[in-house]
């Protein structure tokens, strides 16, 4: 009998134990982001000064790890694998959005994730030499109709890439050839080289830098209005073209994590992006800074998901 009797209050105590660590408040450990792309580039940058601020609102170390590789495949795989728990969080851009219908074999799909928040975006562009005499996107679509150009980006399937090739060959009408060169910095050396005639990136890429100083001339920003590092640079819009496209970063959990986690998330990175020092780093690379409920971020991303889905489809591209 006595045997039972401290059997039963064993049990009684392991269950307090386990009820008590259930019942931690979140997060009761480190966090980890898992970013989809190498050290140095767009998500890293912007990943590491949110992991700061998250750092500590929350209370909590936020370890950054790169998970390069399948154009953000690789990282966003093993977030939508994860557990559910709120502690391994993924970081990517808009390529999440392009290739659930560029890499339709990619193993997961995008309902396998939440979206937490989208926290920065830098408008497309288009840039050319100095050289250059037309002084705006208009003066240069003008100068070319009827003759063939090329156009380089940082890489094939990139949304750079897409949104590109979509606007030359769908609203401008202009026959352009694709050059992919492997990274921001190749890309940009052809175009003040004069090895190709236009370069397509996104400002937060480097090329807002190279325009202010001088080494790039920008046509056009394809953003709603006029961005305010670069107040000079017409927006496609301004060219005759309303045509709008963005390199964004987004924190993502896995699926079914629970919505009061996401909330708390949510929370603390809308008040991160609040922080005017933080957003004078983001401007100043040619970011703008976001904020914004859970649902914002989910309406953001699905409307995203649909939009490159038609410009890949329109220009019928697949990659596995």
């Amino acid at each position: 009998m006595r045997a039972m009797k401290i059997a039963a209050g064993l049990a009684f105590v392991a269950a307090t134990f386990c009820t008590q660590a259930q019942a931690q408040p979140y997060p009761a450990r480190d966090i980890t982001f898992l970013v989809a792309f190498a050290p140095g580039g767009v998500a890293d940058t912007v990943a590491r000064l949110v992991a700061q601020g998250v750092s500590a609102k929350l209370g909590r170390n936020v370890v950054v790890d790169n998970r390069g590789g399948a154009g953000g495949n690789i990282a966003a795989a093993a977030v939508a694998r994860a557990a559910p728990d709120g502690y391994t969080l993924l970081v990517t851009t808009t390529a999440l959005a392009i290739n659930e219908t560029l890499t339709p074999g990619k193993g997961f799909a995008a309902s396998d994730l939440k979206s937490i928040a989208i926290v920065a975006s830098s408008p497309e562009c288009f840039a050319t030499g100095e050289g250059t005499p037309a002084k705006n996107l208009a003066e240069f679509l003008k100068s070319v109709q009827g003759k063939s150009i090329n156009f380089g980006t940082a890489g094939v399937g990139s949304g750079s890439h897409i949104a590109a090739e979509y606007f030359l060959k769908v609203h401008a009408k202009v026959s352009a050839v694709h050059v992919p060169f492997k990274g921001g910095a190749p890309n940009m050396n052809a175009v003040m080289g004069n090895q190709i005639e236009l370069l397509a990136t996104t400002l937060g890429g480097g090329a807002a830098a190279q325009i202010a100083g001088g080494k790039l001339k920008g046509l056009g920003v394809a953003s709603a209005k006029r961005v305010s590092v670069l107040p000079d640079v017409p927006t496609y819009g301004e060219a005759g073209y309303p045509f709008e496209a963005s390199s964004w970063v987004g924190i993502f959990a896995p699926a079914n994590t629970d919505a009061q986690i996401v909330s708390t998330l949510n929370a603390a990175i809308e008040g991160v992006m609040k922080d005017p020092a933080l957003q004078q780093k983001l401007v100043a690379i040619g970011f703008d800074p976001m904020s914004g409920s859970q649902a914002q971020a989910d309406a953001m991303f699905k409307a995203e998901v649909t939009k490159w889905g038609t410009m890949v489809t329109a220009l019928n591209l697949t990659m596995n």
